[in-house]
């Protein structure tokens, strides 16, 4: 979990302030949170984890400060109705904004939890890599992840989706079933691992 006051004084106190007021007006939607079922905490992986701290930081540090460059630069170029790369430059501010808004929201209420506790288990939990048969016969592999952590084509699904449920708790060798739009699919559990502890530091 980040400590977020500290992230929030530093966006604030790096934004430059000329641009804040005309962000405000016309900010557009919010990032939409994914809901998480009532009770369930958010929980996230460490690799996850960091690669949001990343992203806030980068936006912080970098592309902010060069849109808010483009954009005074583009302001003193005369008549800002007709200026396309100051009015690219705001439409890409406010975006920058909200998305640091969301990180900020997003890792304060993160649940940092390290998969390698379960290393050497064949039991599914939270960060598994299942391998599993399907009924036609293909065979798959997906890792267990947060919610802000899924990547379907790279085979990371979230915690809360409907496979995920069904994988949970298994074992290798076990049979679960899946509900989908067409009915009920058995899997068959081939192989579940872990990654190993960090020995870094």
């Amino acid at each position: 979990m980040v400590d977020a006051a500290i992230v929030i004084v530093l966006y604030n106190t790096r934004m430059n302030k000329a641009f804040v007021k005309e962000t405000e007006g016309d900010d557009g939607e919010e990032f939409s949170l994914p809901a998480l079922p009532a009770g369930m905490k958010n929980y996230i992986t460490p690799e996850g984890h960091q690669r949001l701290k990343d992203e806030l930081l980068h936006l912080i540090d970098t592309e902010r400060p060069e849109v808010v460059r483009v954009v005074s630069w583009a302001a003193s170029n005369g008549d800002r109705s007709e200026n396309g790369d100051y009015i690219y430059g705001k439409r890409r501010l406010r975006e920058i904004d909200r998305r640091i808004r969301f990180l900020i929201k997003r890792l304060d209420a993160a649940e940092v939890f390290d998969p390698s506790m379960h290393h050497g288990s064949d039991q599914i939990f939270f960060g598994a890599t299942v391998t599993y048969e399907r009924e036609s016969g293909e065979v798959q592999t997906v890792t267990i992840v947060g919610i802000d952590e899924f990547d379907p084509l790279n085979g990371r699904i979230s915690w809360i989706s409907p496979m995920a449920r069904a994988l949970t708790k298994a074992r290798e060798g076990d049979a679960v079933m899946l509900k989908t739009p067409s009915g009920v699919e058995e899997l068959q559990i081939l192989e579940v691992s872990y990654p190993a502890a960090s020995t870094a530091g």
